[in-house]
């Protein structure tokens, strides 16, 4: 088993759902969640007045990265050996965002933001870790359409534009092969994305038990 298994994926693309079936499968995993449980002070001051100003407006690209990636080493120190850690969005996923958020903000192009954060992210130290994105559909603008759906109430301001740009450059990194497995979500429900991402990393884990929601998304 790897030190550590990451669900990553767009707003809504059912992360927390595969992370707590892999929890459910085998007690040697150990929830690790998401980055700022491990690093609550930073978060909870940036997000005392208006968190979204802070993040798309007020904060460099450089101090977002930063933070990011500082609470994932932090996260990543509280796996108790020898058990897998899961992860709520790896360090893949972290870039992607900080990616995402470079172009609505500072008006670069998706490699240009790419090769910004890799070049911030390139001292700190990184951690091997078994990496699943999954993808609500294989064309940017549908999954962003499914997922928003999702939401329940319209994503406003400057969210959609950076959604959109986080369903791209998600894409485009899955053509990179920096991900050890993507799944296309479309047209599969709970218990086969499931399966494919049991099989697809080859993680030898107990047989599962059928579950109500197994028809369902």
């Amino acid at each position: 088993m790897p030190e550590f298994v990451s669900v990553n994926g767009p707003d809504n693309a059912g992360k927390t759902t595969q992370l707590q079936r892999l929890a459910e499968r085998w007690d040697t995993f150990q929830m690790l969640g998401a980055v700022h449980e491990h690093d609550p002070e930073p978060w909870e001051r940036v997000a005392a007045d208006d968190y979204a100003s802070w993040w798309f407006e007020k904060s460099t690209t450089v101090e977002l990265t930063t933070m990011l990636v500082s609470s994932h080493l932090k996260r990543a120190a509280a796996r108790r050996a020898p058990r897998t850690g899961l992860l709520d969005r790896g360090l893949s996923m972290l870039t992607a965002v900080a990616a995402a958020t470079s172009v609505v903000k500072d008006g670069l192009s998706a490699d240009e933001a790419l090769r910004t954060i890799r070049h911030i992210t390139a001292p700190f130290p990184t951690h091997r870790e078994a990496s699943v994105l999954l993808l609500p559909s294989l064309d940017p603008d549908r999954s962003y359409a499914i997922t928003s759906t999702r939401e329940n109430r319209p994503w406003t301001g400057i969210y959609p534009a950076y959604q959109r740009h986080l369903h791209a450059i998600l894409r485009h990194q899955a053509e990179e092969g920096i991900y050890d497995l993507v799944v296309d979500c479309e047209n599969h429900d709970v218990a086969e994305v499931h399966r494919q991402i049991v099989t697809g990393l080859d993680l030898l884990l107990p047989s599962h038990p059928r579950r109500e929601d197994d028809d369902h998304r």
